[in-house]
C-alpha cells in the first residue's frame, strides 16, 4: 500500500499551541463522536472518560489538550470556532460540570475526574489517549487513538493492516522519498511544484487547490498581522512577554496601512539592510508563535510548534526578494514545502514526542529552504539539497518546553529555523549537484535513527533540559 500524502495534510488550519497536544486531541475527540453517531450510540451516552498518556500526559496542561478534548467533545470546529470564544466555552464546562456531547446529548462531565493524566506511556506511540463511553454499569464503547504530529490522529490497528489497505488516492506519482521525487521532476521534466501540482489535481479540482491554498496563505497572513499588533503577557504562568509588537513597531515606525496586505505593502518600503533583514524575519516568525502560544489560529506547518518558520520565510521572500511576487509564488511556495514535509513524515516523524524538537522546527526549516530555493530559481536538485543541509543542522534538536508550554524555547527556535532556511537555499544555490555528499533521503533515515536513540526526557517530557534547568518560580 503506497500512502498519498496531501500538500493539504501537511499545512492545516488549527488552532494554538500544538498540533500533537491541541489539534490531535480535538480531532481525536470528533472522530469518537463520529463512531458514536455510526453505532447510533451517540444520544445514549451517559458518562464519558478521557485517558491521556505518556507525552500527552506529562505536558498536556501546558498545551491546553484538557481543552481541546473539551471543544472536540463539544462538537466545535478548530477552523471556524472563534478564538475569543474558546475560553468561555471551557469556563462553562468546568463551572457547571455538564458537557453538550456532539451538541445533542447533554451530560455530566467534570474535567477534573473526566479526564485523568496517566504517566504512563503506551508502546505504539508517546501521544495515547482513549475515550470511554457509558451506557450503564455493564456496557461501554472504547477507542485508543495515538496524536503523532501535525494534527494526523491514527489508531495502532492502521499499522498493523497497512499492507491490506487499497491504495488511497490515484497520484500519478507516487512518491515515498526524496530519491522518487528527483526521478519524476527530472524524467518529466518538470519543477518540483509541477510534480506536487499534478498529484494534487488527482484529488481536488484547479479551482479547489488554488483556493484553499489561499486560505492557507491568508490564514498565515493574518496570523503574522495579528502577533505583530499585539502587546501583553502570553498566558500559562511563566509571563512572557510578546517581543513581536515592540519589534515590529522600531522596523515600521508611522506606516500607514489598514489591513494585512497593504500591511505587506508597506514592509516593502522599509530600509533593507542585513540586520533589519534579520529583524524582519524574525519578528515574523515570533508573531505566529505568539500567537498560537495564546490559543489563536495558526497553520500546523508541519506543526504547531514550528507554525512561523514557513510564513516568516515566505513572507521574507514577498518582502525582501521580490516585491512582484504574489499568488502564483505562494502557491508554489506552499507547494513544495508540503511535498519536503510529507518525505519527513514518511520516512522519519513530525513529532517533537517521537522524535525532538528536529521533528518540528527541523522539518519546517527544511520545507521552508527548499520552498525557497525553487522560487530563487533553484533546480529540483538543489532544492532537496536546501532541504537536506537544514535538516542537517537541526539534527538531534531536543524538545524541552519549560512547563510544557510551547513558549521557552519553542518561540525563539521558530527564529533560528527560519534564518537557517534561508542560508539553506542560499547554499544549495551555490552548490553543484555532483558535488554532493549527503543525499535528503539519507538525512531522513539520520533524523529517525537519531530519534529511536534519543533519551526520553528530551522528547516533549518536560522532563530533562530547559524544562528541569529552570522552574517556573525563576521565570
Amino acid at each position: 500500500m503506497e500512502e498519498c500524502i496531501s500538500v493539504f495534510d501537511m499545512l492545516k488550519i488549527g488552532v494554538g499551541p500544538s498540533s500533537s497536544h491541541t489539534l490531535g486531541p480535538w480531532r481525536a475527540a470528533e472522530r469518537f463522536l463520529a463512531e458514536l453517531r455510526k453505532e447510533n450510540r451517540l444520544i445514549q451516552v451517559t458518562s464519558i472518560r478521557v485517558d491521556l498518556y505518556g507525552s500527552l500526559s506529562l505536558t498536556g496542561k501546558g498545551h491546553a489538550t484538557d481543552l481541546a478534548v473539551m471543544l472536540g467533545l463539544s462538537n466545535q470546529n478548530p477552523e471556524t470556532i472563534p478564538v475569543e470564544d474558546i475560553k468561555g466555552i471551557t469556563d462553562q464546562i468546568i463551572k457547571e460540570k455538564t458537557i453538550n456531547l456532539g451538541g445533542e446529548n447533554t451530560i455530566e462531565f467534570d474535567p477534573k475526574t473526566a479526564i485523568v493524566f496517566n504517566k504512563n506511556f503506551l508502546p505504539f506511540h508517546s501521544n495515547g489517549i482513549k475515550f470511554s463511553a457509558f451506557f450503564n454499569e455493564n456496557d461501554h464503547y472504547e477507542t485508543t487513538y495515538y496524536s503523532i504530529g501535525g494534527g494526523f490522529v491514527v489508531v495502532e490497528e492502521r499499522v498493523n493492516a497497512k499492507k491490506k489497505q487499497a491504495i488511497k488516492c490515484a497520484f500519478p506519482y507516487i512518491i515515498n522519498n526524496a530519491a522518487d521525487l528527483l526521478q519524476f521532476a527530472t524524467s518529466e521534466e518538470k519543477s518540483i511544484s509541477e510534480i506536487v501540482y499534478e498529484n494534487e489535481k488527482s484529488m481536488r479540482s484547479e479551482n479547489e487547490i488554488h483556493d484553499e491554498l489561499l486560505r492557507i496563505w491568508n490564514t498565515m497572513l493574518e496570523c503574522m498581522y495579528l502577533g505583530c499588533h499585539s502587546e501583553g503577557v502570553l498566558p500559562g504562568g511563566l509571563n512572557v512577554r510578546r517581543r513581536a509588537f515592540d519589534m515590529h513597531q522600531d522596523l515600521i515606525g508611522l506606516s500607514n496601512y489598514d489591513s494585512p496586505q497593504t500591511w505587506l505593502e508597506q514592509i516593502r518600503k522599509t530600509e533593507v539592510k542585513f540586520r533589519q533583514i534579520l529583524k524582519w524575519v524574525s519578528c515574523f516568525a515570533l508573531a505566529v508563535n505568539e500567537v498560537n502560544a495564546s490559543l489563536g489560529r495558526v497553520v500546523t506547518a508541519p506543526t504547531n510548534g514550528s507554525a512561523g518558520v514557513i510564513p516568516a520565510v515566505l513572507m521574507y521572500y514577498m518582502v525582501i526578494e521580490n516585491h512582484h511576487a504574489g499568488e502564483k509564488e505562494v502557491k508554489q511556495f506552499l507547494l513544495v514545502a508540503g511535498e519536503i514535509g510529507s518525505i519527513f513524515k514518511q520516512g522519519a516523524t513530525i513529532s517533537a514526542a517521537m522524535g525532538g524538537c528536529q521533528a518540528e522546527i527541523g522539518v519546517s526549516s527544511a520545507m521552508a529552504a527548499a520552498a525557497l530555493c525553487e522560487l530563487m530559481g533553484g533546480t529540483p536538485s538543489q532544492v532537496l539539497i536546501a532541504a537536506e543541509i537544514a535538516m542537517e543542522h537541526h539534527l538531534g534538536l531536543t524538545c524541552d518546553p519549560i512547563e510544557g508550554l510551547v513558549q521557552i524555547p519553542c518561540i525563539e527556535r521558530n527564529t533560528m529555523g527560519a534564518i537557517k532556511a534561508i542560508n539553506a537555499a542560499e547554499l544549495a544555490l551555490a552548490t553543484d549537484p555532483k558535488n554532493v555528499k549527503v543525499p535528503l533521503d539519507k538525512v531522513v533515515d539520520t533524523m529517525w535513527q537519531t530519534a529511536k536513540d534519543m533519551n526520553s526526557k528530551y522528547k516533549e517530557t518536560s522532563q530533562g533540559g530547559l524544562a528541569v534547568a529552570v522552574n517556573m518560580s525563576d521565570c
